[in-house]
């Protein structure tokens, strides 16, 4: 070939090449073009999904906030509905005592308006009694007006004296309306059922059958629970029922406890039963510490020292002619919490004060003196505050009165006790004999036990049997019966019974 052919063939190869590369890169670049395009047309979609994902989650936000803020704003409208009624009974209670004031003021005008009648009238008659002096020539000037003054003073005097009686009468009477007002009201808030304390309790038995189990072979079951307890038992032909009989409350309680225990254990013998009734009692006061800190709950004085919360819950198993007396305590404070209220005193003084005025009787046959000096001593000895034992110690009249408080104390206190049915003077005479009875058997030396049963017809006197042998035991049965016949006054005969029963114990190892 010549230079020209190939020269040409050169040059045309390399406009093809250009012509084949523009086109090629024409290609490459709408390719990459595309790919972008779709790439941005995800993460738009992208970004408008999370977008809606956000405006969703916001909308849920505020929804919340909106039911949050409409739920409080309901809450509110609550709260502003309740301040408002508050405020209504208020305003009921303050535009009553302004009528009530208003009335009084009234009343008053009205005295004043009769004094100033009175006092024109006085000078009318005096006037009068100048110009009838003057017309008498036989007097002098002097001689005249005392003669006024002393017909002036008696008339005056007489008129004076009946309109004092007369407002003094009236006041009488409606201060007499206004106090038996306060006494109803007090009552009418606090009605306590009454009920008469009795001196047998009733257990039921599954069967007549385990009456036999209870008596025990000769009797060994029966006596021994008998002097464990201090209670009569008294089995006779009445089905499925046993009888508990003894003067003591809490007696009688811990032997129908012991004794229903013992029913359902199923095992009755002397060991057993001892061990049964030492539980009784250990669970008894238990409950003796639970029935003070009700009381305290119920009345609402809740700052009392444990220790004395224990001896107010053994008012529970106290009587006094036959009312129980921790329930005429819880009385007696709601009693006096409300006459307080109606007559503004100190609430809280007198309703402690009411709780605890009988508290002395939780000790009064264990310590020397009047249940209201033991109780004097009790809250002294607790840090009682003196308004209190102020309050407390009038209530029967052996101290006077100190404070209002004091005399609210007992007239809540006469009233609880003059409920109809609340006492009766014969139960508690008789309750009185029984202890009297063996406080005179436990007077004597070597005597660990004394229970007075039959209603009152026998005494048993349990003895050491290390102190006591049985020639003595003999002339301890005479001087019992020679205290009693000297010291009691009783129908019939007691009979005097003294036990020595020597008991040995060795354990097996």
């Amino acid at each position: 070939m010549s230079y020209q052919t190939i020269l040409g063939t050169g040059v045309l190869g390399i406009v093809l090449g250009s012509i084949l590369g523009y086109f090629a890169r024409a290609t490459i670049l709408k390719k990459r073009q595309g790919t972008i395009e779709r790439n941005l047309k995800k993460k738009i979609e992208s970004a408008k999904a999370e977008a809606e994902k956000i405006i969703t989650r916001a909308h849920q936000r505020a929804n919340q906030i909106i039911r949050r803020a409409r739920k409080e704003e309901i809450e509110r409208r609550k709260e502003i509905l309740e301040t408002e009624k508050l405020l209504a009974k208020r305003e009921r209670i303050l535009q009553a005592k302004i009528t009530d004031t208003l009335k009084k003021e009234k009343e008053l005008q009205e005295i004043k308006e009769e004094v100033r009648k009175l006092k024109e009238e006085y000078e009318r008659k005096i006037e009068e009694e100048k110009k009838k002096l003057q017309k008498i020539a036989g007097l002098s000037e002097k001689k005249a007006r005392e003669e006024l003054i002393k017909k002036i003073e008696e008339s005056a005097k007489k008129e004076l004296l009946e309109k004092l009686r007369y407002l003094e009468e009236e006041g009488r009477k409606k201060l007499e309306e206004r106090a038996q007002k306060i006494l109803a009201d007090a009552i009418q808030k606090y009605a306590l059922s009454q009920a008469q304390e009795t001196t047998v309790t009733t257990v039921a038995l599954p069967s007549d059958k385990v009456k036999g189990r209870i008596i025990g072979k000769e009797g060994r079951n029966i006596k021994a629970f008998e002097k464990l307890t201090g209670v009569e038992v008294v089995i006779d032909d009445t089905p499925e029922v046993v009888v508990l009989s003894s003067f003591s409350p809490i007696r009688r309680y811990i032997a129908k406890l012991a004794l229903e225990r013992l029913i359902e254990d199923g095992r009755i013998q002397p060991a057993r039963i001892e061990e049964i009734i030492k539980k009784t009692e250990e669970g008894v006061k238990e409950e003796i510490r639970k029935a003070g800190e009700a009381a305290c709950y119920d009345t609402g004085v809740i700052d009392l020292p444990p220790k004395l919360i224990e001896l107010l819950g053994r008012l529970k198993f106290r009587t006094s002619f036959g009312q129980n007396v921790l329930l005429h305590s819880i009385e007696v404070a709601y009693l006096a919490g409300a006459l307080a209220a109606e007559i503004g005193a100190d609430v809280k003084i007198a309703k402690k004060a009411g709780l605890l005025h009988d508290i002395g009787k939780a000790l009064d046959q264990q310590v020397e003196g009047s249940h209201t000096q033991i109780g004097m001593k009790i809250l002294e000895k607790f840090g009682i505050e003196k308004e209190v034992i102020d309050a407390m110690k009038s209530h029967h009249e052996e101290y006077p009165h100190e404070s209002v408080e004091a005399q609210i104390v007992q007239v809540a206190d006469q009233i609880s006790g003059a409920r109809p049915g609340a006492r009766k003077d014969t139960l508690e005479n008789y309750l009185k004999r029984l202890e009297e009875l063996e406080n005179i058997a436990l007077s004597f030396k070597g005597v660990e036990k004394a229970y007075a049963i039959q209603a009152g017809r026998e005494i048993r006197v349990f003895v050491s049997p290390e102190e006591i042998d049985d020639y003595q035991a003999y002339k301890l049965a005479k001087d019992i019966s020679q205290r009693i016949r000297e010291e009691l006054n009783y129908p019939g005969e007691i009979k005097v019974v003294v036990i020595r029963e020597k008991r040995v114990v060795e354990y097996a190892r």
